[in-house]
């Protein structure tokens, strides 16, 4: 007796997905590519805690390698059912420029990391939303709108807001170091922007995990140690969310400018703190309250911006339809 009325619950769970998916499709470009970075944030602070974790217990190289090897065979699961064939990108080069890019960020950073703090390291790491602005206007001729530089520079006085009272200053070297990381990551974000008009986000995730893992296995090899269940347990769980946190991102690299969607990227530091508190019982400072209430606002703010932009765009389109087909010549 009880299967029809779970069939009836999942059928109706399903209808309303489907109606939230035509719902989020009718939404501007602009505003749904800040929803899959802001989505994109909150995967990849939970990503980040997990590996947090097993950087304790393993060589820092090494999860990175894992982390990607993972992700590679849960997409080459994931992409079976279309056919491999369909797998391959329309650019090999492309998406091995790309992972060069990634990887060598990620060998600075962690090069970087035990010899820095970790407000110096926050405060340095956000600079890349920057970075990713001036690359979107030299490179792709993005429309650079004061309210978007406006809602990046307040969402960075934000991240400042947190890590200020925290800054030392102290890394010497390593602090360029840790600053060097964020314009190679801009370049391989920008590089994903490019892509995605030949490849599917489905392909260029799938990719990113082959090239960053042959790319970073030396690396690994260097400081090998046999993972336990329990380690292999987090890398599966790290491989998932790396590869769905890198899909929701890169479908904002498809349908939204880059440079619209990088002041969310300071929401980061907000859904940090809110694991760090959920999972570590890490209290937030006064200073974490009122730097994410500042980060929240400016996100909140360009996104209102964004929609009214759209907005006005639409009826000025409209506008120019209608009388178009009014005038002698339309009619």
């Amino acid at each position: 007796m009880n299967p029809e009325p779970t069939a009836v619950g999942r059928g109706t769970l399903l209808r309303r997905l489907l109606a939230m998916k035509r719902r989020a499709g009718r939404l501007d470009p602009t505003l749904q590519g800040i929803l899959w970075t802001m989505a994109a944030g909150g995967l990849f602070a939970v990503l980040n805690a997990s590996l947090r974790k097993l950087s304790l217990e393993l060589d820092p190289y090494q999860v990175q390698f894992l982390r990607y090897f993972m992700g590679m065979w849960l997409m080459l699961a994931l992409s079976a059912r279309t056919g491999l064939a369909a797998c391959w990108p329309h650019s090999v080069a492309g998406h091995f420029t790309r992972g060069a890019a990634h990887t060598i960020g990620l060998i600075l950073w962690f090069t970087a990391l035990p010899k820095i703090a970790l407000a110096d390291m926050t405060a340095i790491g956000f600079t890349g939303p920057l970075f990713i602005m001036i690359g979107a206007y030299l490179f792709f001729k993005e429309p650079m709108h004061w309210e978007r530089w406006l809602a990046a520079l307040i969402g960075f006085a934000g991240v400042l807001v947190v890590v200020g009272p925290k800054l030392t200053a102290t890394g010497g070297y390593y602090t360029l170091i840790m600053l060097a990381s964020a314009p190679m990551f801009a370049a391989s974000f920008l590089l994903t922007k490019a892509l995605t008009r030949v490849d599917t986000p489905q392909n260029i995730v799938l990719w990113q995990s082959i090239s960053v893992s042959v790319l970073s296995l030396p690396m690994a090899l260097l400081n090998w140690n046999n993972p336990t269940m329990a380690q292999w347990g987090i890398v599966v769980f790290t491989g998932f969310l790396g590869s769905l946190g890198h899909y929701c991102l890169t479908r904002s690299f498809q349908i939204a400018d880059i440079s619209a969607t990088q002041s969310v990227k300071f929401l980061d530091l907000v859904w940090s703190a809110a694991i760090g508190w959920l999972l570590f019982a890490d209290s937030p400072s006064q200073s974490t309250i009122v730097g994410g209430t500042i980060i929240c606002a400016s996100t909140i703010w360009i996104a209102r911006r964004e929609a009214n932009r759209a907005s006005a765009a639409t009826s000025a389109s409209r506008d120019a339809a209608i009388a178009a087909q009014r005038s002698p010549d339309g009619s």
